[in-house]
């Protein structure tokens, strides 16, 4: 049987750091199904589709790694796409706790479904998408937080 886990975010961009995860969760899991929240009341940097085409493109090679924009809860997600587990990345104490405050919800709604807390290596942990975006927002290269060979001037 095999074993689908979700690796859900907005990933407004994705980063090194997100791409470090599902290579971690690739470890521990037949599939990976990233799901990208679409948020319609919240403007991005970058479109929920454009979003899609990016982690596309870093995952181009991997065929089981596929993304997938979604809406509504997670959980229904996961069931929809059949995984057994919700991937979540933690950077530090403050991601921990947000992200446990989630898995006990998650757990009490969809208590089928494991969320799996994986700790964001070390040398990418310091990326995030807000980060990405204030750095681009003063006209600065972000390639070094980016997956390699993703130019973010692409998805714009």
């Amino acid at each position: 049987m095999e074993r689908t886990a979700i690796f859900p975010g907005s990933f407004d961009p994705f980063t090194r750091g997100h791409a470090a995860l599902v290579e971690e969760a690739l470890n521990l899991f037949d599939r990976v199904v990233i799901g990208i929240g679409n948020n319609s009341s919240k403007q991005g940097l970058l479109t929920v589709e454009n979003r899609k085409r990016l982690i596309d493109d870093v995952f181009r090679n991997e065929e089981r790694v596929e993304a997938r924009i979604y809406t509504g809860l997670t959980g229904e997600f996961a069931e929809a796409v059949g995984a057994c587990a919700i991937i979540r990345g933690v950077r530090n104490t403050t991601d921990f706790e947000y992200e446990r405050t989630m898995e006990s919800t998650n757990h009490r709604i969809y208590p089928d479904i494991t969320t799996v807390m994986l700790f964001t290596p070390s040398p990418v942990a310091d990326i995030s998408s807000s980060t990405v975006r204030e750095v681009l927002s003063f006209g600065r290269n972000v390639e070094e937080f980016m997956p390699e060979g993703i130019d973010i001037n692409k998805y714009l």
